[in-house]
């Protein structure tokens, strides 16, 4: 049964308590800034991972110094449905097929024509052409002050620590 409906997000308390145990825990600024950027953005932990610096901040020319961005745009790739990280390939297999009047009658007289002259005639040269989905990028303000102040210090700590940024480092690193 699919699943349906919002999913759960923890109330003030159960995200404050978080953020406490994040305190205690290894890397508390990187964990701070990931449960940021989900609890403020509402990204998925797909989408997160995926996030490269530039969608969050801007460098400067040496990659010393970072700017955080206004309006953080999340490419459609990164998002739900995308398979951004290609490890299921869905195959659509048409189920049937739709023609108005005149593109049927149409369709049949190049049949015709074709057969009378003896070519080879496949069914699926005459299918309509199967219309792709064009997601779009969607704008997340960064207006919370929470989120700003925690992503600029992770990204700070990266710089202090003397990683070389570049605008399509991944923001958050992993083991």
């Amino acid at each position: 049964m699919p699943k349906s409906g919002q999913a759960r997000v923890p109330t003030r308390e159960q995200q404050s308590h978080l953020f406490q145990v994040i305190q205690d825990h290894r890397h508390p600024e990187k964990n701070a800034a990931i449960m940021q950027v989900s609890f403020k953005l509402g990204l998925r932990a797909q989408e997160i991972a995926l996030l490269p610096v530039k969608e969050v901040a801007k460098l400067n020319s040496m990659g010393t110094e970072l700017k955080l961005l206004e309006v953080m745009s999340l490419p459609a790739a990164y998002t739900k449905g995308a398979d951004a990280m290609k490890r299921s390939k869905s195959h659509y297999q048409r189920k049937t097929i739709s023609f108005n009047i005149d593109s049927f009658n149409k369709v049949v007289r190049q049949i015709e024509a074709l057969a009378k002259s003896g070519a080879d005639v496949s069914p699926e040269d005459f299918y309509p052409t199967v219309k792709q989905h064009k997601g779009r990028s969607r704008d997340l303000p960064m207006v919370d002050q929470g989120l700003r102040d925690s992503l600029a210090r992770y990204l700070n700590l990266r710089l202090a620590k003397g990683e070389k940024i570049k605008p399509s480092s991944p923001l958050f690193i992993t083991q």
